[in-house]
């Protein structure tokens, strides 16, 4: 009972945001990173196109099937959509999903076809299959292609030059928030390409429950482009005693990482990653990366800049310079563990009111996160130091992690 009013509650805030004039979008920001998102899909189907800023008055009309004809990406956008079967429903009929699999080919080439900038990678559909099982073709081809052009932006460069910086952030993150699991893994040097379908996907190909996807994506679209890969740093440190009984070595440490669980606290790890971002915000972490921070389109993000003027002093980094300074913990001082702890003790509606502030730009020609090209088969582990040295040179390279 005390759950039916708590979401009668949200469900009462959410329709008053969608009715002001103008629409409160800081409000529905913050209903959709708090606890259990926007509740429906019926909701999202009015929310997800104000976070995005889409006018839902002015919607692109559904493509023609000439999209099909001389298409360089017809033959693979094909192939991957046919592989999808596990994306939809179970127990759907063969010939609703059929139909769906259809406007999810034509979604995918209309957006392509409109930005030509842009360059499909496997993994895109994964994306693309979520926005058109809640929110129907033609309006999940305006979102989509609002979402391609700013957070996927970087991931449909030609080259892995963006998606290999991005990953980039993924160890420093770890780094900041528990050392001791860091440190591990580069003792592993097992690298970041476990993480890479998560991110490319927002964790659509690796979650088999439609409502943990979704529930997700209330939270990265109310966010900065970046914060799918702060939850994946989320999720290896909440993992930190498996890595750690882990054989150290990279092959053991990459298969475990890259079979996500599928029981895991959401609403818990959520609001964690909604701590750290506030706590170490791209701005401060690229300070460790600068060389290569003006390549990508997450560096025309703003908002992160004013967030972080609005930030007191970062006490993470001074507890890591602390300990890093005094040579490990001691009686006066701090464990590896107070900065995980240090980053959960602000109050919810203040990480809540930065958080919704940090999405606020996603129309103002703000940033975007992108990929690659891959390939078809399973990553086997002996290749992993190949694939792992291939992300420094390699224009589109097969990576090859798709099942």
């Amino acid at each position: 009972a005390d759950f039916d009013a708590k979401k009668k509650r949200k469900v009462a805030k959410i329709q008053q945001a969608l009715s002001s004039k103008p629409i409160d979008v800081a409000a529905l920001r913050r209903m959709a990173i708090s606890k259990g998102g926007l509740l429906s899909d019926e909701i999202r189907r009015k929310v997800w196109p104000q976070l995005l800023s889409v006018n839902t008055d002015d919607l692109p009309p559904l493509p023609g099937k000439e999209l099909r004809e001389n298409n360089k990406d017809y033959q693979q956008v094909l192939l991957d959509v046919r592989r999808s079967l596990r994306r939809f429903p179970p127990g759907m009929p063969d010939e609703q999903r059929e139909v769906l699999q259809e406007e999810l080919i034509d979604i995918i080439l209309h957006v392509l076809q409109r930005n030509p900038q842009l360059h499909y990678y496997q993994g895109y559909h994964d994306i693309v299959v979520t926005f058109l099982l809640v929110l129907g073709d033609r309006l999940a081809t305006a979102l989509v292609e609002k979402l391609s052009t700013h957070h996927l932006r970087d991931f449909m460069d030609p080259t892995m030059d963006n998606t290999k910086h991005i990953l980039s952030y993924l160890m420093p993150i770890i780094d900041q928030v528990n050392p001791e699991v860091h440190d591990f893994m580069q003792s592993a040097e097992v690298g970041t390409i476990f993480a890479l379908s998560w991110l490319i996907t927002w964790f659509g190909h690796v979650l088999a429950d439609f409502r943990h996807v979704v529930r997700l994506y209330d939270f990265f679209l109310a966010c900065h482009p970046l914060m799918p890969l702060y939850f994946a740093a989320v999720i290896v440190v909440h993992r930190k005693q498996e890595v750690l009984d882990c054989e150290c070595d990279m092959a053991s440490v990459h298969h475990l990482l890259s079979q996500i669980p599928q029981d895991l606290p959401y609403e818990i790890l959520i609001s964690k990653a909604g701590d750290i971002f506030v706590q170490l915000p791209p701005s401060k972490l690229a300070k460790d990366i600068q060389q290569q921070a003006e390549r990508t389109a997450t560096s025309t993000f703003k908002d992160f800049e004013l967030a972080s003027v609005q930030q007191r002093p970062d006490s993470v980094l001074r507890l890591r310079q602390r300990l890093r300074g005094r040579g490990g913990p001691g009686p006066d001082k701090p464990s590896p563990e107070e900065p995980s702890r240090a980053l959960l003790a602000r109050p919810r509606s203040t990480r809540l009111r930065k958080l919704a502030v940090t999405g606020l730009t996603v129309a103002r020609g703000a940033a975007a996160l992108g990929a690659a090209a891959l390939g078809a088969a399973a990553l086997r582990a002996a290749a992993l130091a190949v694939v792992n040295s291939a992300l420094e040179w390699a224009p589109k390279f097969e990576l090859q992690i798709f099942p």
